[in-house]
């Protein structure tokens, strides 16, 4: 197994660009210290909405100011990435169906203590089984390191792959062509620690342990010092089409 080594170690700085996302909720929980966003990576999952408990915590509104039916769609951050308020307290988290057939069925359920002052990310995960009409889920604490780093981004890898080994990612700057280990390796529905990385554009990749060949690939990400992101990595990894939907794919959705 390679030992994991701080990127900030190994890798210099290059040119930064950042972007960001902005999406319609619909918060329906209280303000609260305590925070959870949401993802559909289910693979073939319908769109849906997420509750905690009988609180709608995100949707899509149309133009008409109601209520879309177009919910959160595969492969998409719920709210653009944003994290919804919740009070603390042990809470069954569910994806319902967006759309008007088989609306507000619940598709997916995870059950999760939330603490005090934390943060959570929820995903759909594994493939969607269109007899039973469910997926899995799994949901992870993010946990921020105490004070943000102006020096560095802190960057952690999570596997939302169910059919995929227990993999690595590794992170090369397109300017110095250094390459560092982000983390450790990480099992499917496991997430690893945040890991500072210097500001700069890099092209990333997965690999086993002790492998020196790239099961995914995604070039030209920029991370950018003060920020915190989360590498997700989604969808069947025996798909070998670099155009379809359910292909492996890097997802990049900064945390804050």
């Amino acid at each position: 197994m390679i030992k994991p080594i701080s990127l900030a170690v190994l890798l210099g700085a290059a040119a930064l660009s950042s972007c960001g996302d902005s999406a319609v909720q619909e918060i329906t929980a209280p303000a609260a210290e305590s925070r959870v966003r949401f993802f559909n990576f289910g693979v073939n999952a319908p769109a849906v909405n997420f509750y905690a408990g009988t609180s709608k915590l995100t949707a899509v509104s149309s133009t008409t100011g109601t209520e879309s039916t177009l919910g959160t769609s595969y492969g998409v951050a719920a709210s653009g990435g944003f994290y919804s308020a919740v009070a603390p307290g042990d809470y069954t988290l569910t994806a319902r169906i967006s759309a008007t057939v088989d609306k507000d069925l619940a598709i997916a359920t995870v059950t999760q203590t939330i603490a005090s002052g934390k943060s959570y990310s929820v995903y759909m995960s594994g493939f969607y089984n269109v007899g039973t009409k469910t997926v899995e889920a799994f949901a992870v604490e993010d946990p921020y390191p105490a004070a943000i780093d102006y020096a560095f981004a802190q960057v952690r890898f999570v596997n939302a792959i169910s059919n995929s080994s227990p993999m690595i990612l590794y992170a090369k700057n397109t300017t110095s062509l250094l390459e560092g280990q982000v983390g450790d390796v990480q099992a499917y529905k496991a997430a690893g620690a945040f890991t500072p990385v210097p500001t700069g554009v890099y092209d990333l990749s997965t690999r086993l342990a002790g492998s020196g060949t790239n099961i995914i690939t995604r070039t030209g990400v920029s991370f950018v010092a003060g920020r915190i992101y989360t590498i997700t990595a989604r969808g069947d990894i025996t798909v070998v089409s670099a155009t379809a939907t359910n292909r492996p794919i890097l997802d990049n959705t900064p945390n804050r």
